[in-house]
């Protein structure tokens, strides 16, 4: 995945509204300084545009997802099941890892976020790639890996469906 320090100087672009290459890279640049003496970083020169880009294509996002949740877990930010009362569930396709863009069904990769609105923390992440499987089974993966019984669940109208399991689940009992 290449130096962890990368995935923090995009993590902190973000965090300060910096969204794409160019913003990211012009972020990075304005502060670079302070960035490399605080990140203790190797180098002299922090990554471009075009460096950015080239590792966000090739970034193991299923990698990354799986270090978060562990993390997650292991810093207790991961809240208890008792603590989920209120969920929301989204997913978003990184732009980034857009392939067949020429046609119409184009390939994608999407990262799950399960967000506890209660503590205003993202307590879990799950990465999937659009012709593999779809957000419904992930945010059901979601839910069962957080053992989640008796929340309110938000979600956006893709998961409004007859069948929903764990929704069954909670009614038969």
């Amino acid at each position: 995945m290449g130096h962890p320090g990368f995935v923090v100087l995009v993590i902190m672009g973000t965090l300060s509204k910096q969204y794409g290459y160019r913003a990211l890279s012009r972020f990075i640049e304005r502060h670079q300084t302070a960035l490399l003496e605080a990140m203790e970083l190797p180098n002299t020169r922090l990554p471009s545009r075009v460096t950015i880009r080239n590792v966000m294509i090739h970034l193991d996002y299923v990698a990354l997802t799986d270090a978060f949740n562990r993390w997650a877990i292991h810093s207790g930010a991961m809240a208890q099941s008792d603590e989920l009362q209120h969920l929301a569930a989204d997913g978003k396709a990184i732009r980034a890892s857009l392939s067949d863009y020429s046609k119409s069904y184009q390939d994608f990769v999407s990262i799950v976020s399960m967000f506890n609105v209660t503590t205003g923390q993202v307590v879990a992440l799950a990465p999937f790639q659009n012709k593999q499987t779809s957000e419904e089974v992930i945010v059901q993966q979601l839910l069962e890996l957080l053992q989640v019984t008796g929340a309110v669940i938000s979600a956006d109208s893709l998961h409004c469906k007859t069948h929903i399991p764990l929704v069954e689940e909670a009614t038969e009992n």
